[in-house]
This record gives structure tokens, sequence and C-alpha cells, in this order.
């Protein structure tokens, strides 16, 4: 792995967990518990942490394909302040005056110098971003069982020197989900007080056998399990913008809140998270922000709209119960595959016929089961599927008629039927109309390669990140990833051929740092006159 040369003082330390490889583990009494309990952590082989400024560069030391050193670098750039994590950039920033001043000039020239500040120090971390995305790549785990990515996410935060509390995303439902979760992280940077924003990153992965090609040094060491959504990607770029975050604390005003959530697919990680106070808790969030890689738009661009971005989404399960018999004698039984063929068919009506033309919604059947043999008909056959809309309300009343479909068709053919949903339906992901057209919109155009957000269509996947923006004005946004070419980066979420473009690592960190620092900086200001903000 080259090293990429950067203009600005930095240590990354890469520390260790026995399951990435790594020679030593790096623990700490930093981090605490969510109910407030400290956790008491023996020290085990800690390296030594360089004096702040220390010189020598970067010195990478490969061993079996890992990196198994800590990662200096001496920097040349003299805009931050040594030992003080302040940043002058920054401070000028802050200090700058609203751009519906008399003196907008000077607030565009501060806002220019901070967004060269943070794209050229994000594209310095390109090579700790790899690493650890590969890391993470390498060990995907599911949702609520995200033991050793929760772990190796604590030692990053502790090397950089970031206080986090620990035990967050229980799982409620362990009869329905497996898993004992509580592996979700919370930390804050900055003053500790208002005005505070959030920042979101999901750490889980899919249950899909990974069949990507031309990633052997990191492709999945766990056969049928593989992050197929980007989420190593997503759990990257948080931290590299908690590394820059870090870097300039002394400078910040507010607070920057990151919420490493677990159980993203399926499992509402984020539902959980907020029930145990991740919004609530002093500083109280004022405005939240996440992002998803998006492989149908090409890398460099960001995507997002106003409004709905991503559906709401419920799962149901349904047992259709019959009489088995012999094939040979179909009038002695009560078929239930040819009750379930009916349900299938009979639910295709609900989008065409219940839901207005104007509105979106989708009724899919992902699962038949029935049978075990050829000169058998089965006593019941399985269902599962998915409804998706637009809104809650849309999604409530699909939900109704799939209950009312299914219980006639079964009645009809004359067999018993259950019908199971999951724990917790999805909300709708709405981006908060004012803030989108406002502020986020021209943030996200900072770091696009067009200068501008793609305006883009809603899509019926759903996202937990729904969860927060529910209660906290928030904007999610789509980043390009699309154009990659070895591997190809092009193939669809979720599919078991799905790669990373790593070249769109610094831009989500750069995306992530302006957020946070624009929105202070704008919540700042409109505390001082409510008319004013500033991107």
């Amino acid at each position: 792995m080259l090293f990429h040369r950067s203009n600005f003082l930095l240590w990354i330390l890469i520390l260790s967990s026995p399951i990435y490889g790594l020679p030593f583990r790096t623990r700490g009494k930093s981090s605490s518990s969510n109910n407030g309990e400290e956790e008491e952590e023996e020290e085990e082989d800690k390296p030594p942490k360089p004096a702040s400024g220390a010189a020598g560069d970067a010195v990478m030391v490969e061993e079996d394909g890992h990196i198994a050193d800590l990662i200096y670098h001496k920097s040349s750039k003299k805009s931050s302040v040594p030992g003080s994590r302040r940043n002058p950039v920054v401070e000028a920033f802050f200090a700058a005056p609203s751009s519906s001043s008399n003196n907008s000039s000077q607030s565009s020239s501060a806002s220019q110098a901070l967004k060269e500040d943070i794209h050229e120090r994000a594209l310095g971390l390109y090579d700790f971003l790899v690493f650890t995305r590969r890391a993470l790549h390498r060990h995907p785990e599911l949702m609520y069982n995200e033991k050793e990515t929760s772990a190796y996410v604590q030692n990053v935060l502790r090397q950089l020197d970031i206080p986090f509390t620990t035990g967050w995303g229980k799982n409620t439902f362990p009869d329905v989900i497996p898993g004992p979760g509580g592996y979700g992280i919370v930390a804050d940077i900055g003053t500790g007080g208002e005005p505070c924003v959030l920042l979101r990153a999901d750490m889980d992965a899919l249950p899909i056998l990974e069949r990507t090609e031309g990633i052997g040094e990191f492709k999945s060491k766990h056969d049928g399990k593989m992050h197929a959504c980007g989420h190593d990607g997503h759990t990257t770029m948080l931290l590299g913008a908690a590394s820059l975050l870090k870097e300039m604390e002394g400078s910040i005003n507010g607070t920057v809140r990151l919420m490493f959530q677990p159980a993203e697919e399926g499992g509402a990680g984020g539902k959980r998270m907020r029930e145990e106070g991740v919004l609530t808790q002093d500083p109280k969030p004022q405005q939240a922000f996440g992002m998803h890689v998006w492989p149908t738009i090409p890398s460099g661009t960001v995507a997002s709209r106003p409004g709905p971005l991503l559906a709401a989404c419920e799962r149901f399960e349904i047992l259709v119960a019959g009489v088995g018999g012999h094939a040979a004698m179909p009038h002695l039984t009560i078929d239930p595959i040819v009750t379930a063929s009916s349900i299938v068919m009979n639910l295709q009506t609900i989008v065409s016929r219940t839901v207005s033309p104007l509105e979106s919604g989708v009724c899919s059947i992902t699962k038949f089961e029935a049978g075990d043999a050829f000169n058998i008909i089965p006593a019941s056959a399985l269902l599962r599927g998915t409804i998706r809309a637009l809104s809650t309300e849309t999604l409530m009343t699909l939900r109704d008629k799939v209950d009312h479909i299914v219980r006639s068709t079964a009645a009809v053919h004359g067999c018993n039927v259950t019908i199971s949903y999951s724990p917790d339906f999805y909300p709708p992901t709405v981006n908060d109309p004012e803030l989108y057209e406002s502020f986020s919109k021209e943030v996200g155009g900072l770091v696009a390669d067009s200068g501008s957000v793609m305006d883009i269509e809603p899509t019926m996947g759903a996202e937990d990140f729904s969860f927060v923006a529910e209660h906290v004005p928030s904007t999610f946004f789509l980043l390009g990833q699309g154009s990659g070419k070895s591997p190809d980066t092009s193939y669809g979420l979720h599919h078991p051929h799905f790669a990373l473009d790593e070249s769109i690592l610094p831009r989500g960190v750069e995306l992530h740092v302006n957020l946070a620092l624009r929105a202070l900086q704008r919540l700042s200001l409109q505390e001082e006159d409510p008319v004013s903000s500033t991107a």
C-alpha cells in the first residue's frame, strides 16, 4: 500500500484486535456504558503515543498483508496550533459575520478557506481510510452482533482521545432477531454544550455470500456474511471525520455528536438508540445528518432532495395452514400451495387498485416455501414479503389491505392463516424541507464534483436514519460511487458482487466535517440573530 502524503499535522494510530490480525491490543479507561458505569479495562501492550508534533514520517510495516505498526505523519502545514487542538481557519470561520451582513465578502472568504482546509486534510487521511475500511470489510457482522466491529471503532476513538459511551442499541426483540445488541457507540467532540449537531453511521453487514472479484486481500472471511451495503465505508468515513474534528476541537463552537449505530438492516438499531436517549441527552442535537453510498450514480456525485427521500417499510410473514395428503388424492386435502398462490396473485392488486396513481407503493412477495416431496401435498406454506410507501399513512393503508386480502383468500380456500409483522416498521426518511433548501443543499454542493447537489427521485429502499429524522430536522445524502472499474463498483446495494469505490472515502469525510462545522456556525448565528444563516 502506498503512503499518501498530506500537508497537515496528523497522528493516525492503527490499533489492534485479534480478529483484524494485528499483533497488539489497545485498551484504556476512556469509555463508559450509557448507564453511566465506568468500564475498567486493563492495559495490554499499549504502544506509546508520540508527543504532539513529534517529527518523523509515517512508517507502514507490512506483516502478512496487514499494517502492523502505528502510523504517524509530520506536517509541514501550520494551520493547526500544535498541542492545542486549535485551527485558525476554523476560528476565522466561526468569527466571520453572517453572509447576509455588510461583510459578506469576509464571510465568503472564510467559507472558502474552510472548504479548502477540510478538503486537503480529508485527502491526507486516504491511507487510514482505506486500511480501516478493508479491516472492517474482512470481518462483517450481522445486526445486533457487531461485537468486534464496535471494539475496533472504540479503539480508534480511544487512540484519538475522543471520549465515548457504549452499550447503545440493545436488542429488545431477541426472540425475533438473534443477538444481544448494545454495540452502539456515542461520542461528543467540541465544547460539550449547545449548539449540537449529530452525524451518524451504521455498522452492520448482511447475510450474503460475497462474490466480489478482485479484492482477495480483504474479501469477507466469514462465509455467508458480507458488507454488501457499504456500512464499512460509512463507519470509516465517520471515523475519518472524528479524526479531523478532534484535531480542531479547541476551535469548534458547540458540540458534534457521533452516532455509530448497530442493526440498520431491519433491526431498527436507530430506534433503539433513540429510545435510549441519543437525541435527548444534553446537549440535545438540533440538527442531524447522514449519508449512504449509492452505486447507481457516478462517483463524485452528491445527491439528495427535500421531503421524502427513502421509503417507509414493513415486512410480513404469512403462514398458510391446510390439510396435507397424497398428491394423487387432492380431494382429501386442503391444499395450502393453491391457497398461497392465490394470495400472491391477489396481493398484486393492492398497489394498482388501492393506492392513488399519484402516490407510490410496493408490495412484493420475496419467499414462497412449501413441501418436501413430489408426491405429497404439504400441510402448510410460508410466504414472506415487504410493503413500501413514501408516507407512513400509505404504508398503514397497505398493511391493512394485506391483512384483509390474506385472511379473505384463505377463508375462501378453507385454510387457516397467521400473519406476523416486523417488531418495528421503518418510517420514510424525510429531509426537512427548510433545512435542505436553506443549508444542506449548498453544503453538499461544496464537496460535489459538479459544485451542486443532484436532485434525485425518491427510492423505495428504506433506511433507519428515519428514526432520527422523525424527531430532529435532518438531511440524508446519497454519495455517488458507481464509477469504479477495478473492481466494478456499479453493482447495486445488497448484490453479492457489490464493491465500494474507495476513492470516495475522503469525500464522505469532507461532507461530514463541512456539515458539522457549518451547521454549528449557522445555529450559533441564529441564536444571536434568528434571521441570519450561512453555509
